[in-house]
C-alpha cells in the first residue's frame, strides 16, 4: 500500500486529492466536512485512510473547490455536488479495478452526500450530519444550544458518578443548573428545512445507509432531534465526540466503515 498525491478536474478547475492504494474492488471516498482539508481534523482522516487501505480497500480523499490545495471559490457544502461527482469519476479512473464506491462524510460532508441522493455511490456512511440552518447558526450570538442538546448533556452528566458526586457535594452552581434545566424544557427550534431536504435526498437511494451518531456531540444531538430517532439505520457511539478522537471511538468508527465496505 502507498499514498499517491494527485489532482483531477472539476469543470475548468483542478482539485487536490490523495489515493491510498489497495487491491480491493470496493473503494472508500472520504468527503471532508466544513472547511477542513482532506487530512481532516488532527489528521484523523489521513490516519483513517491508511488503516482502511491496510484492510484492502483503496481510499480517495480530496479538497473541494476553494479549500486547501484546490482551485476555485468555496461555495459551501450545499454546492458541493459537482465536486463529489468529479471525485467519484476520478476515483474510478485512477483505480479502475473498483466496481463500487462507498462514501463517508462527517458533519456537513454527511449532509452534502445526503443532498446529492448518493448518485454514483453504492453505500453511504453518514456521521453526525449537520442539520442547523446557517441563518440560525449565524444568529445564535449567545451560543445557547437547543433544548434537545441541553437535555442530552444533562443525561450524560447524570450517568457519570463524578458529576453526581459533585452535585451532592455542592460542587455545582445551582443557579446555572436551574437556568440550564429551564432551557432544556423550552420549545424546540422550528423544523429544519435542511433536514427535510436531506431526508428527501435519501428517499430514492437504494444502497446501504449507515447514520453514525457520537452521543456526546452537539451536532449529532441536534440531528437526532430533527430526525426519526428510531430510524434503524442509526448506530450510536456512546460517549464519543465529534471527531472520534479517543482510541476506542476511532476503532468503533473504523469498524462501522469496514462493515459498510464489506456489505
Amino acid at each position: 500500500m502507498s499514498r499517491l498525491p494527485l489532482s483531477f478536474g472539476c469543470g475548468t478547475l483542478r482539485l487536490a486529492a490523495t489515493l491510498d492504494t489497495a487491491p480491493g474492488t470496493t473503494g472508500l471516498l472520504i468527503v471532508s466536512g466544513g472547511n477542513e482539508i482532506r487530512s481532516g481534523a488532527f489528521s484523523g482522516q489521513a490516519r483513517l485512510a491508511a488503516r482502511i487501505a491496510r484492510a484492502g480497500f483503496p481510499v480517495f480523499r480530496f479538497d473541494r473547490r476553494g479549500v486547501g490545495d484546490s482551485e476555485g471559490e468555496n461555495r459551501g457544502f450545499r454546492n458541493s455536488a459537482k465536486d463529489i461527482a468529479a471525485a467519484i469519476e476520478a476515483f474510478h479512473a485512477i483505480a479502475p479495478q473498483i466496481a463500487r464506491v462507498v462514501a463517508f462524510g462527517n458533519c456537513d460532508a454527511a449532509s452534502a452526500l445526503m443532498l446529492t441522493g448518493g448518485v454514483g455511490l453504492a453505500g453511504l456512511v453518514l456521521s453526525n450530519p449537520w442539520t442547523i440552518e446557517q441563518e440560525a447558526a449565524d444568529g445564535n450570538a449567545d451560543g445557547t444550544p437547543p433544548p434537545a442538546a441541553i437535555r442530552a448533556r444533562y443525561i450524560e452528566k447524570l450517568k457519570n458518578p463524578r458529576e453526581v458526586a459533585r452535585l451532592i457535594g455542592g460542587g455545582v452552581d445551582l443557579r446555572k443548573l436551574a437556568r440550564g434545566l429551564a432551557r432544556s424544557v423550552g420549545p424546540g427550534a422550528a423544523p429544519s428545512t435542511l433536514a427535510g431536504e436531506m431526508r428527501d435526498g435519501l428517499a430514492n437511494f437504494e444502497g446501504e445507509v449507515r447514520i453514525l451518531l457520537a452521543t456526546a456531540d452537539r451536532t449529532a444531538q441536534v440531528f437526532e432531534a430533527a430526525w426519526d430517532a428510531s430510524d434503524p439505520r442509526i448506530h450510536r457511539c456512546e460517549g464519543a465526540g465529534h471527531a472520534y478522537v479517543e482510541p476506542e471511538h476511532a476503532a468503533w468508527l473504523e469498524a462501522q466503515i469496514l462493515s459498510a465496505l464489506r456489505a
